[in-house]
């Protein structure tokens, strides 16, 4: 994530991963979740953090999830259920269901199928939040799969030439195991910014980058200025203009359309709608092979020369990885105003609180 999204040092509180964990968890069953659909929420939401993922993890989101639980527009043990379904696709309600845990139910449906046919297809519709789609892409490729997942959901990208938004930020993650290095995990936005991104940014101060957000009217804001205060005051652009608008419109084929469900632009509702893919690597190749010409060309990438005032050359996933290192071994970085909100909520549920590291 790009460092004006991260906590600035002397805002920083590290809080050991397995204790965010357990409170999230407990969180998660004070809104009536199971006990093991809570820990799923927990592994989701705490994961992204480790890898540096921010914007979709506790600190966004958290508060977000109980605002939703309390105002009943996502529910508690949803009784989901797979509604069509073949040897190699299955299309699944939701039943209003937070993806962030029935993502995992989700990709491991496909990755079931795709050991059995070599490629497994499931969407979900009538469904709450996926929380960071990479997350779920990732747990393919840790089962030797190449993951896909996409997203279509929500009002707030323009297309392009556009003043009224038409796209959610639809994001699109793609990610495949390796050997040796750090596998690679692609998760991105189709908007030129995240929405969560944007919450980030105005909590730590950071100004919005020109070109990312447009004004009510569609012009885009082309000068650096600060995150405005009411979010519905702006818009996002696409990223890369109609590169990312052709993206976003991807994914609500993939996603929505797919899953038997209208995009957001026709049907004004709060529903998300997800893609979930897995690739049998060993369908297509060895994956021995495989693994082996992927640490080769990310090596390759992680040793190109870097150019003047770089210091080296990334690709996705890498510093995902070390940041999890890191952050496994040092604690997850949180902002003080939000671990106090954690404190603060830990009294009301009556739970117990955030350990420091």
């Amino acid at each position: 994530m790009l460092e004006r999204f991260k906590v600035p040092k002397e805002d920083q509180v590290r809080i050991p991963a397995d204790s965010l964990k357990r409170t999230v968890t407990a969180f998660f069953e004070r809104m009536g979740e199971t006990t093991e659909f809570a820990q799923t929420a927990a592994n989701t939401l705490v994961t992204s953090d480790l890898r540096g993922v921010e914007s979709h993890g506790v600190s966004n989101m958290m508060a977000k999830y109980i605002e939703y639980y309390q105002e009943g527009s996502i529910k508690a043990r949803p009784d989901w259920r797979i509604v069509r379904e073949t040897p190699g696709t299955a299309n699944i309600d939701a039943d209003s269901g937070l993806v962030i845990i029935l993502g995992q139910k989700a990709m491991q449906i496909a990755v079931d199928k795709a050991k059995e046919v070599g490629v497994g297809v499931v969407t979900v519709f009538n469904s709450g939040h996926s929380g960071a789609i990479g997350h779920h892409a990732m747990l393919a490729a840790e089962q030797d799969m190449v993951g896909m997942v996409m997203t279509a959901a929500g009002l707030r990208t323009l297309p392009t030439f556009g003043a009224e938004p038409r796209l959610g930020t639809n994001p699109i993650a793609i990610a495949a195991p390796a050997g040796r290095e750090a596998p690679f995990l692609y998760d991105a936005a189709t908007s030129s910014v995240a929405m969560n991104k944007m919450w980030l940014a105005k909590r730590v101060g950071a100004d919005v980058v020109p070109g990312w957000i447009a004004r009510e009217d569609g012009s885009p804001v082309m000068e650096p200025a600060p995150v405005p205060e009411d979010d519905n005051a702006f818009n996002l652009l696409p990223l890369g203009s109609h590169k990312g608008y052709g993206l976003g419109l991807m994914a609500e084929v993939m996603a929505a359309l797919l899953a038997g469900a209208l995009p957001s632009m026709i049907n004004h509702d709060r529903e998300n709608k997800h893609f979930f893919a897995a690739y049998n690597i060993a369908a297509f190749t060895e994956v021995d092979q495989f693994k082996e010409n992927m640490d080769e060309m990310l090596r390759t990438l992680r040793e190109t020369k870097p150019a003047p005032g770089h210091d080296r050359v990334l690709y996705p996933g890498l510093l995902e990885h070390e940041d999890m290192q890191d952050r496994t071994a040092n604690g997850i970085p949180l902002h003080k105003d939000v671990v106090a909100w954690f404190d603060d909520m830990a009294a009301e549920f009556g739970v117990e609180g955030l350990e420091r590291s």
